[in-house]
């Protein structure tokens, strides 16, 4: 069985970590009990866990969107300040895009709505607008720039919210359930925005359901369940199957096939896709 993140080392290196974290909200003031999470740069996360067990509750408090009653939110292991001035340097730093596009998309078009976040930086027009085409570009939305938001399909409004937050240039990006509602194919060009976001240094970390997606994306799984935070490598986390009963979830399809074929999976080089188990038999 997997050990809780609670009971491990700092992690050296960790850009954002929550120590000891308890956080909630009124009537439910236990979401997260003693909680711990650590990001690493350049680490896939992907945050799992049934509704209600505090996915969201969790990447709030790595935003600084929630302040926890108890615990330390630590920033490069220097703690997370609250006052106005220190949320805006941790803005920076780090950008929450929510499950919902329409909770953060609110000016009239695409262009506008992006550039929102670059300005209240207090940097000129000309910078703006180039953060803005760099955004545009890097989610492939480019030919979206001057249309109406509300004239947007749902999956071309989530794909304004994450660039809106990559306008910012942030270090980490948080992003709660971004491929509930896609399709298939919008569901792999997010990916592979995802990936060219990577390969400019910024970290993902994204809550999912979808065991199959964390178990093809992921390199860590924090896994959120009865108030706690259980955090390690994927494969170690999803090829448990009791930890993964525990949280609703189940065994993801490859680690299913694999096991019915009576294959050992090499946790150092795991078979991501159906092709990779084919060139294990073989």
């Amino acid at each position: 069985m997997t050990h809780r993140s609670e009971q491990q080392e700092p992690r050296p290196g960790a850009v954002l970590e929550l120590r000891g974290i308890h956080a909630g909200y009124p009537g439910h003031p236990d979401v997260l009990d003693c909680a711990a999470m650590a990001v690493v740069p350049g680490a896939r996360i992907a945050v799992m866990g049934p509704n209600g067990a505090g996915k969201t509750t969790l990447l709030r408090c790595l935003s600084g969107a929630l302040r926890p009653a108890r615990g330390a939110v630590l920033v490069e292991g220097e703690p997370l300040g609250y006052r106005p001035k220190s949320l805006v340097r941790h803005r920076e730093l780090v950008q929450l895009v929510l499950q919902d596009p329409d909770d953060q998309l609110f000016s009239a078009d695409v262009r506008g709505d992006i550039s929102f976040g670059p300005l209240n930086l207090g940097l000129s027009d000309r910078e703006a607008a180039t953060r803005v085409d760099e955004a545009l570009d890097l989610l492939d939305i480019t030919d979206l720039a001057d249309r109406p938001v509300h004239r947007l399909s749902y999956g071309q409004r989530k794909r304004v919210a994450i660039a809106g937050a990559v306008a910012m240039h942030p270090r980490v990006l948080l992003l709660d359930e971004p491929t509930a509602g896609l399709d298939p194919a919008a569901v792999t060009g997010l990916l592979g925005a995802l990936a060219r976001l990577e390969e400019r240094g910024t970290t993902v970390v994204m809550s999912t359901h979808n065991v199959d997606l964390a178990w093809s994306w992921a390199d860590e799984v924090a896994l959120v369940e009865h108030h706690q935070v259980t955090q390690a490598p994927m494969v170690k986390i999803l090829t448990d199957g009791p930890l993964l009963s525990a949280a609703s979830l189940g065994l993801p399809t490859i680690v299913q096939l694999a096991g019915a074929l009576g294959v050992t999976i090499d946790a150092s080089a795991p078979p991501r896709t159906p092709g990779d188990l084919a060139a294990y038999l073989r």
